[in-house]
């Protein structure tokens, strides 16, 4: 898959079949959209795009709402994209001159003059261009305008796909991370950078790399302990996570950190990925760090005799 940030990079495109919107999470009723766009394009001889938006419109039009939180960073997004077979991936930078876009101007100076669109997949409930004014309806006039077809995905496929986000932020937050994982069709993921902590677990026998999101805006799931494989590199490595407040260590506070089986590379400062797999437990409090180390040991065990059922 080619990925595309300037409007000026992009080359001629033969018969493009194009889908559009956020697609954050990339979750099932997502990959559905894909497919059928992925599908459409090889019957037409042509070639598949998902133009999407960074930063999130809401960051651009709502600068002081703080609450958007994100299911995928831009590079998650684009790996999970370039698994349902996309052949490109346009991330149009969204300014305050693409938010005043009208309809018309979107379609015409994005979609026809620089993609040469030939068909477009889109939901029944589709708005876009300036204040979302343009819909389905307005979308289809302009392809007769323009001479590109437009196609539909019926009102229960978009409404499974609304409510299917919904549902995967609440149970995220709500430490139901196997529904989580079922809606998205993979596991969860957190990316980020390895920071220096108080290395308390290294003092205590489980080594722990902190992590720092990449995302300010990524959703964080609910405190407590996870079974995790992490990636680094083209290296992966299986471990477990505590995502919480640290209640047994006086003003420690929040932390994301992992301890990894059976690893003791130094790897600060470098990027990470992480697919959260199984929720263990949730955040205690124990009387003291032996009582923790001991719970810790546990989870490593329960952790390592999960992982051999994968």
């Amino acid at each position: 898959m080619r990925i595309y940030h300037h409007l000026q990079d992009l080359p001629v495109f033969n018969n493009l079949v194009l889908t559009q919107g956020t697609f954050d999470g990339v979750h099932t009723g997502h990959k559905h959209v894909l497919q059928k766009v992925v599908e459409k394009a090889r019957s037409a001889g042509g070639e598949s795009m998902l133009l999407t938006f960074y930063p999130h419109p809401r960051l651009v039009l709502y600068p002081e709402d703080n609450s958007l939180r994100l299911l995928s960073t831009l590079e998650e997004k684009a790996r999970l994209v370039a698994a349902c077979g996309i052949d490109h991936l346009l991330v149009l930078p969204f300014t305050d001159e693409v938010a005043r876009l009208s309809p018309l101007d979107f379609v015409r100076s994005v979609l026809v003059e620089k993609l040469n669109v030939h068909n477009i997949v889109v939901g029944y409930d589709h708005r876009f261009g300036r204040n979302r004014e343009g819909s389905f309806n307005d979308l289809v006039e302009m392809g007769m305008m323009f001479n590109f077809s437009v196609d539909e995905i019926p009102a229960s496929e978009i409404d499974h796909i609304a409510i299917s986000s919904t549902r995967i932020r609440q149970a995220l937050l709500q430490g139901d991370l196997k529904l989580a994982n079922e809606l998205l069709g993979h596991h969860y993921e957190l990316s980020g950078t390895v920071v220096h902590g108080r290395k308390l677990g290294r003092e205590i026998g489980f080594p722990t790399a902190n992590i720092q999101p990449t995302e300010p805006f990524k959703l964080i799931p609910s405190t407590g302990v996870y079974m995790v494989r992490c990636h680094i590199g083209v290296e992966n490595f299986n471990g477990v996570m505590n995502i919480g407040n640290n209640p047994t260590i006086p003003g420690k506070g929040f932390s994301i950190e992992a301890h990894l089986f059976d690893f003791m590379d130094n790897i600060y400062d470098i990027a990470v990925r992480f697919e959260i797999i199984q929720f263990i437990r949730a955040e205690q409090k124990f009387e003291n760090v032996e009582e923790l180390k001991e719970k810790i040991q546990q989870d490593v065990e329960t952790a390592k005799a999960a992982f051999q059922h994968l």
